[in-house]
């Protein structure tokens, strides 16, 4: 009887070897996999002193999973605002280059001066209306860059609800296959995982908060509360919006029919790259062009035309810097949406489009037919005092509208040099933040591959291990064979 039983022992322990070989046959075949987990076969004890594999279990840590869901999510917000603000930062160029509205605006007033000493050469006239058509166009430029900007993290935010939606439905399946799975007591281990791997992808778009219940059951929610899925996915539903040039507002994003993104709520996500994408639409490229319109403003202001007749009666006009809506001058003090985009030189002072240059000395320029708008009544070669004047309006105080996030007076000097610091230090700002959620997120992976991946040399050991465990099983029934031979032997 003794004999018999050692042999089921061995017979048992040689089956369940062979299923934990199994196991970590899985687990080297998914080495390097950073979604896999580590499955360990679960032992116990049979009838008598057999032994078997009654499941797999692998290795979870929901503390480690959770920490990982989180900093991934502020790490990809903090990466699509700074990749947009490095676009952005392209509209001043590096220092050196000197392309920057506060560094051209000094040109033109370095130009200024050179007219000024030389007031009748029409050369150097010349090159005050070019160092205008500079600055001009630079802030055409930036402008169009700040739109196409926000265009693009409009239609990243639409690729994200996309994408959230997508993974969602993906969830759905996973989370079906679980509970099942669960309920029925079958192995599960790999649709855990893979179920896991979409919570990871999910927290790339959106900061999440999951509930586990019976049977494996979870549900997730925005990380302000939003249900993105409870036994079936919710709809997050985002409409692009056509023209964002001008200051225009954009869409917002909807969860259950809960705006969680795009509109002022208590229920907007904090996290994720979606959370990202709608503030550099929404508050960052808005603010720097309302930065650039107020500059586009300013220039129009300095250099504007007035009335200079004994009585003067007519409204400012303006003069070598118009827009769209000229020859009227934009309201003091408060933003004009795209004005940025629209600003340019006035035909009237520029040569290659017909016009004379010299009049920035004389005056005129926003209606040469109108004598009203002339300085040089004389027209002597050698008059300055136009000129001297708008040298000392570029360094007079003007006020500018206190929205945005720009001292509200100061020189139209000082106020471009002000946007460029702004702009630069939330660029710095932005950029070491994104190194910190980026070690964040690193540490976040790292701590929880090493406490639930797999480690191929440790599965090798563990692999050795049931080899020498099978032998020993091997060689206890190849004793008791023999055994029971030489009993046979001796009966016979």
């Amino acid at each position: 009887m003794a004999l018999t039983l050692s042999v089921d022992t061995a017979r048992s322990s040689l089956s369940a070897t062979a299923e934990q070989i199994s196991v970590v046959s899985r687990n080297i075949a998914r080495v390097g996999d950073p979604d896999a987990t580590r499955k360990t076969g679960r032992l116990v004890s049979g009838p008598g002193a057999g032994v078997s594999v009654a499941g797999i279990d692998r290795s979870y840590n929901p503390l480690l999973l959770n920490s990982y869901l989180n900093s991934n999510s502020n790490y990809q917000s903090q990466t699509a605002i700074t990749t947009a603000l490095d676009q952005i930062q392209s509209t001043v160029d590096e220092t050196d280059l000197e392309r920057s509205p506060a560094a051209l605006i000094a040109k033109l007033n370095s130009a200024l001066q050179s007219y000024s000493a030389t007031p009748q050469n029409p050369a150097v006239a010349a090159t005050v209306v070019s160092a205008a058509k500079d600055l001009a166009t630079a802030l055409n430029s930036a402008s169009a860059t700040v739109t196409n900007v926000r265009r693009q993290a409009d239609s990243d935010i639409a690729a994200s609800v996309d994408n959230i939606n997508n993974l969602l439905s993906q969830f759905k399946d996973l989370n079906n296959q679980v509970v099942k799975g669960a309920s029925q007591g079958g192995d599960i281990t790999d649709v855990l995982d893979s179920r896991d791997a979409v919570l990871k992808q999910l927290s790339s778009e959106v900061g999440i908060r999951t509930v586990t219940r019976d049977n494996g059951d979870m549900a997730i929610y925005t990380d302000s509360g939003v249900t993105l899925f409870d036994k079936s996915p919710r709809q997050v539903a985002f409409q692009q919006t056509q023209d964002l040039s001008g200051g225009a507002t954009g869409g917002a994003v909807y969860a259950d029919g809960v705006p969680i993104a795009g509109t002022d709520h208590v229920m907007a996500i904090s996290s994720g790259k979606l959370a990202g994408l709608v503030q550099v639409r929404d508050e960052i490229a808005p603010s720097y062009q309302s930065q650039l319109d107020e500059i586009a403003r300013g220039l129009i202001e300095t250099f504007a035309e007035t009335d200079q007749s004994a009585t003067p009666t007519l409204p400012p006009a303006a003069g070598l810097f118009t827009y769209a809506g000229g020859p009227g001058v934009p309201p003091s003090g408060s933003v004009m949406a795209g004005l940025a985009g629209s600003i340019t030189v006035n035909k009237n002072a520029d040569p290659t489009q017909g016009g004379n240059a010299e009049l920035v000395r004389d005056g005129g320029i926003s209606n040469p037919g109108n004598p009203a708008y002339t300085y040089n009544t004389t027209g002597a070669a050698s008059y300055t005092d136009r000129i001297q004047a708008l040298m000392s309006n570029i360094d007079a105080e003007r006020t500018f509208d206190s929205s945005t996030q720009l001292p509200p007076s100061g020189s139209i000097s000082s106020y471009a040099k002000g946007s460029v610091s702004w702009l630069e230090a939330l660029r710095q700002s932005a950029s070491s933040e994104a190194d910190y959620r980026k070690t964040v997120a690193d540490r976040a992976t790292s701590a929880l591959s090493q406490v639930t991946g797999v480690n191929l040399d440790e599965e090798m050991t563990n692999l050795l291990d049931l080899e020498r465990t099978f032998q020993a099983s091997s060689r206890l029934i190849n004793t008791v064979d023999s055994m029971l031979s030489t009993l046979l032997q001796a009966v016979g």
